[in-house]
């Protein structure tokens, strides 16, 4: 059995005040192309999961986020690596700042309508989990 190196990324669901969540959707020139996800990325070297994410969805989404609970994981393998996302919960400090840097387009949908969304394999334990929550 062939050893796939780790690499370790983190996700935010974002909520707004009525309870919707920050989605965006991989672009064309993205790795899982047009599949949804939760924002986030790589965690760099003596980076937390929490400082990774308020730094990839600054540079991402041009969003100032504040982390809150782990929410749980997901995992996906590639041909060579096995990619392990950590999501946490975020409310968002900036909402209307809101930019696309990288992905296709962004939603803010209700946990209950994730069901129609095809999304990245890594996402799918977080999205069942919120689409089940009280």
């Amino acid at each position: 059995m062939t050893h796939l190196e780790p690499l370790y990324v983190v996700g935010a669901a974002i909520f707004d005040e009525q309870g919707r969540c920050l989605i965006t959707q991989r672009s064309q020139t993205m790795s899982n192309a047009l599949l949804w996800e939760f924002p986030g990325g790589k965690i760099e070297r003596a980076e937390s999961p929490q400082q990774a994410l308020r730094r990839e969805i600054q540079e991402e989404l041009n969003l100032e986020i504040e982390v809150g609970d782990w929410l749980g994981q997901g995992q996906a393998k590639t041909t060579r690596r096995l990619i392990i996302l950590d999501v946490y919960a975020a409310s968002c400090l900036s909402p209307d700042k809101l930019s696309l840097r990288e992905h296709a387009q962004s939603k803010w949908e209700h946990p209950q309508r994730f069901d129609q969304y095809a999304w990245a394999k890594a996402d799918v334990p977080i999205v069942q989990a919120l689409m089940t929550r009280p």
